[in-house]
């Protein structure tokens, strides 16, 4: 199976980075991509914002935008799946080309833009599987020409409201004029409180950018122990250009994915987990490519790690490969578990 998806993903790159992803959705829809033998380990069981996790490896948002293909993604091994970001009214996202393969720095770069189908499509799919198992996060965005961002976001949570097992506030993508300016402390402050007011039973995440200011970190800290958010992910996309890329496409605009985002997003996840103090979990997201720098994100303060841009240089087996390592360096470092070894680094 392992030569077969290694070969699959060698294929797909011979087709544009956007083609390329629409044939992997088509092929897991269509049951081409073998399901794995998926890994039961006690030691990989966590808890996150109360849900308990069969393991901590996650899908990032940002794949399966329209939540065409869950129960398949959960059926490679992923212990949380993360579909959208959803926007209330379908919309076409930014102008063609706008993904961008790094090859050369295990690398991505897009600039999507929230293309999706909108609220009453993803809607529809959530409620076709409502009875299904499996732990099922949508990830929140806004309209590219809304008067009202924040009440995009309100839209949408009770639209979905009794559908998924968490929510994702996406206030970080960079592909989306003026968005980001959602992070600073008033305006934070407003979104958090109507988002949390229309909240019921599932919970509440925030995606942080990596491209924080020092200044930023605390007030952000501050607003999500207040506002009672269920978690943090850290982190989204990056708009600077390490010196250190290599390939032609590294000037393109858009939010850097991969390898080249690993150090910046860890340091991130770090400064939070102490500024939190325990008091919130973390999601470790950025650069995660193999066990090893899964199981770095969890020592530097990670309750759950998620990841994507990796599977497309090394194809979908690479869950249960990370899965399978972190199971023998949990063991190998003498943790019963993974909340054990959480922050260990910090």
């Amino acid at each position: 199976m392992s030569g077969f998806l290694k070969f699959g993903t060698k294929a797909l790159h011979a087709f544009p980075p956007e083609m390329a992803h629409q044939l992997s959705l088509k092929a897991l829809k269509a049951g081409l991509v073998p399901t794995p033998t998926l890994i039961h380990d006690g030691v990989l069981k966590t808890r996150l914002a109360g849900m308990d996790l069969p393991n901590p490896v996650g899908l990032a948002a940002g794949y399966d935008k329209n939540g065409e293909v869950i129960d398949p993604l959960l059926g490679l091994g992923f212990g949380f799946v993360e579909c959208g970001a959803v926007t209330p009214r379908a919309q076409a996202g930014n102008p063609k080309p706008r993904v961008f393969r790094l090859s050369a720095d295990q690398a991505v770069i897009n600039r999507m833009g929230f293309n999706n189908a909108g609220l009453v499509a993803m809607k529809a799919r959530l409620s076709a599987r409502a009875s299904r198992y499996g732990f099922v996060g949508v990830n929140l965005g806004a309209n590219k020409d809304s008067a009202d961002r924040t009440e995009d976001y309100v839209t949408s949570l009770t639209g979905l409201e009794g559908l998924a097992s968490f929510f994702t506030v996406n206030i970080s993508s960079p592909n989306t004029p003026g968005l980001r300016a959602l992070q600073s402390k008033a305006s934070l402050d407003e979104l958090l409180g109507r988002v949390m007011q229309a909240k019921h039973a599932a919970p509440i995440f925030l995606k942080v950018a990596p491209d924080l200011k020092d200044e930023d970190l605390a007030d952000i800290a501050a607003s999500v122990i207040e506002h009672k958010i269920d978690a943090l992910v850290v982190s989204n996309t990056t708009i600077e250009r390490p010196d250190t890329l290599m390939s032609t496409d590294r000037a393109e605009g858009g939010g850097l994915s991969g390898r080249p985002l690993f150090e910046r997003s860890t340091a991130l996840l770090k400064s939070f987990a102490r500024e939190l103090d325990g008091n919130v979990p973390l999601v470790g997201v950025g650069g995660i490519e193999d066990a090893d720098t899964a199981y770095a994100k969890i020592r530097s303060g990670a309750t759950a790690v998620q990841f994507y841009s990796a599977m497309v240089y090394k194809g979908p087996g690479l869950v249960t490969e990370i899965i399978r390592g972190l199971a023998e360096r949990l063991k190998a470092d003498g943790f019963a578990s993974v909340g054990e070894a959480v922050g260990v680094d910090v």
